[in-house]
């Protein structure tokens, strides 16, 4: 499979590229001590186009597809894995969701707007007591004849209280069996509605500009024409809209992953022990030769779901093995560079430390690095096809 960038793509690579270094990248240190979400970057990426690349131009896209957005993510995550998040809280997640499973009605009303960034999306899927078990979840929506009464609540929500509008998944039917059967998707205007709260939540480890939050839902009424898709259909949705974010978490983490190898190269040459820079002794070179591989390697796989999709092939077990694989080079990358730094890799004086500190959440969201390898053995195993 080939893989070179055609010259659109390399345009699109340049912008992104050109657009992280002169406008997250002056502030991102400042920003990041003030955990200060912009929304003005959103809508500048917006205007450059980035959340368009795999939404039709019907709908205020421009059809670039998937690769495209892989392209043009990365090159923002390198800078800023916070600043990353937005494709998928705008378009990965709400908008493609909408795309596949919404009426015409919810497609003209949402879709452009996400992508514009003048709606603010996010998806909302985890519970305080449920994570990988996605089945477990305990939020519930009843059909009355004002429209559906939700309550439950949503935690680590990314964008929560800054978003305008969230696909959300409860249950309709708790009786259902299997359980899964019983959930139902939903695409939730969260603001001007008394029975939802929104809250932020601070006590996070990384992703500072990020903005995370949680969702409560108090006797809550949702119009009947929220429903997205069927009654019953809300697991199907929530995994095929999984593929989507996933994929996009796992260049991201490519991003990480480059970024922590870029400094380590430059650091190591200009570091000196011992009378000379520290990119002359083997140890160091094992280590950055390493990164190097993990990364191109990581990239490629996320490639290779990309473009599977595409092409309109079915793509889950790439997507997994590129989640999987990316959010560990990751994790690893930006570990050895802080020992790299050393004792300047433990200081915020260089960007390393945020690197590491990032590059855990690739292994927890979307799915975390344990059920992408359940997801993996399963094929493996004949359980999936």
């Amino acid at each position: 499979m080939d893989f070179q960038l055609d010259e659109e793509l390399l345009a699109m690579q340049e912008v992104a590229r050109e657009f992280a270094e002169n406008e997250i990248a002056p502030n991102i240190e400042q920003d990041e001590k003030e955990h200060r979400f912009r929304p003005e970057i959103v809508k500048k990426m917006a205007d450059l186009g980035f959340f368009g690349c795999v939404i039709p131009e019907e709908y205020g896209g421009n059809g670039a597809g998937h690769l495209a957005s892989m392209v043009v993510t990365e090159e923002i995550a390198r800078v800023s894995a916070s600043w990353g998040l937005p494709f998928n809280v705008q378009t990965m997640g709400p908008a493609l969701t909408i795309l596949r499973w919404g009426t015409e009605e919810q497609k003209h009303k949402y879709i452009k707007p996400l992508v514009d960034a003048d709606l603010f999306g996010c998806f909302a899927i985890t519970e305080p007591d449920t994570g990988s078990d996605v089945a477990s979840m305990k939020t519930y929506a009843v059909k009355t004849d004002e429209g559906y009464v939700f309550n439950g609540s949503k935690t680590w929500i990314s964008s929560a209280h800054v978003a305008d509008v969230a696909v959300v998944f409860a249950y309709t039917d708790r009786e259902a069996q299997p359980r899964h059967r019983g959930m139902s998707a939903f695409v939730v205007d969260l603001k001007n509605n008394p029975g939802i709260t929104t809250a932020p939540i601070e006590t996070k480890l990384g992703l500072f500009c990020a903005p995370t939050g949680s969702i409560a839902f108090e006797d809550a009424v949702v119009p009947h024409d929220a429903l997205l898709g069927k009654e019953g259909e809300g697991f199907k949705i929530c995994m095929s809209m999984l593929d989507c974010t996933r994929l996009s978490s796992a260049v991201r983490a490519v991003g990480v992953a480059r970024g922590a190898l870029e400094e380590s190269v430059k650091y190591a040459q200009e570091r000196e022990q011992f009378g000379k820079p520290i990119a002359s002794f083997q140890m160091i070179q094992e280590q950055l030769a390493q990164m190097k591989v993990e990364e191109d390697a990581a990239r490629l796989l996320v490639w290779r779901a990309a473009v599977k999709r595409d092409r309109g092939e079915r793509n889950s077990l790439e997507v997994s093995i590129a989640k999987y694989y990316a959010a560990e080079a990751a994790v690893h990358a930006a570990n050895t560079a802080v020992k790299i730094f050393g004792s300047y890799g433990f200081s915020s004086e260089y960007p390393v430390e945020r690197y590491l500190r990032d590059s855990k959440s690739f292994q927890i969201v979307e799915g975390t690095s344990n059920i992408q390898k359940v997801i993996i053995s399963s094929y493996l195993l004949g359980k999936k096809k």
